[in-house]
């Protein structure tokens, strides 16, 4: 073993909502959608409120306001979606792994038939909700799926899973503008690939929960191939991210104001690495999720940004 602390067991929340409120035959499919651990959803839905606020010029408008509560509801749905899949291809592996074993569907709690059901319907829901888009962006969210169903995949062939969850998450980068403008253009394809270094960070972090356990259950991972010598790699992402989201609000024209907000938020990226152990599963469970708060300060100052112009 790598001397890993594995007391935190298993990731899903005991006595929360999902066991409060929802009856017994519900809660598996809820927690097969992650619906208790809203991070992730968090997480896919920032670059697409990010990028309808770059591309909006009146952020709080009508129109972007109801673009903003479409993509908070696509989110939900399409990570629900992403994560069952995830969850069906990853059983036998999640059986291995002290904290994902007691999961829906590797405890037996969902059969592979009724996941495959969910997922189904869940996918249903998401076209639903793509389809009140433009035509182009349309087009745009179709081509993110092949991306969704590669992920899962990819942990099996390369140490670098972390990038291609990156190509994934981020797609709302390019869809959120293509919502508002019907075009892709430099400034969404800046934000795009500065998604893409800000996932490699947060879920490089992520990773190390599982580095003691992933190798006896063949997960490739960042965590696993940088190990112990993550931080400069950390930095490296996080900065890189920040320089690009800087690039997008020069490439947009915002002042001042986006630049205060991101600083702040760069800072908190360079805190997360500078304070994790990487050794402590429930601390790099905390500095993942803290990524929310920088993803907060960077929509924040957008939207100052474009109503200061």
């Amino acid at each position: 073993m790598s001397g890993i602390d594995d007391t935190a067991a298993s990731d899903i929340p005991k006595g929360g909502w999902v066991d409060r409120l929802l009856p017994a035959a519900a809660r598996p499919y809820a927690r097969l959608a992650r619906l208790d651990r809203p991070i992730g959803t968090w997480l896919l839905l920032f670059p697409c409120w990010w990028s309808i606020a770059f591309a909006s010029s009146q952020p709080l408008s009508r129109e972007s306001l109801i673009l903003f509560a479409t993509f908070g509801i696509g989110a939900l749905t399409m990570r629900g979606a992403g994560c069952t899949f995830n969850d069906i291809c990853d059983r036998d592996f999640d059986a291995q792994v002290a904290r994902t074993r007691d999961r829906p569907l590797p405890s037996g709690q969902v059969t592979v038939r009724g996941a495959a059901v969910f997922l189904a319907v869940l996918l249903a829901l998401g076209l639903a909700i793509l389809l009140t888009l433009n035509p182009f962006a349309i087009a745009v969210g179709v081509a993110s799926m092949v991306l969704v169903f590669t992920y899962p995949l990819s942990k099996r062939v390369t140490y670098w899973p972390q990038f291609v969850l990156g190509l994934a998450f981020n797609w709302g980068a390019l869809l959120g503008w293509a919502a508002v403008r019907e075009e892709i253009s430099l400034a969404p394809v800046l934000l795009y690939v500065g998604g893409i270094f800000w996932t490699l960070g947060y879920d490089t972090i992520y990773a190390h929960q599982d580095r003691g356990d992933d190798p006896a259950a063949g997960v490739k991972s960042t965590a696993r191939r940088l190990g112990l010598g993550s931080k400069p790699w950390l930095y490296a992402f996080y900065l890189i991210a920040a320089a690009l989201f800087a690039a997008t609000g020069h490439v947009v024209g915002l002042g001042w104001v986006f630049y205060a907000g991101l600083a702040l938020a760069t800072l908190q990226f360079v805190w997360q690495v500078a304070d994790v152990d990487l050794d402590a599963p429930k601390d790099c469970l905390a500095k993942f999720r803290s990524n929310r708060l920088a993803a907060w300060l960077i929509l924040g100052s957008i939207v100052i940004a474009q109503l200061a112009r």
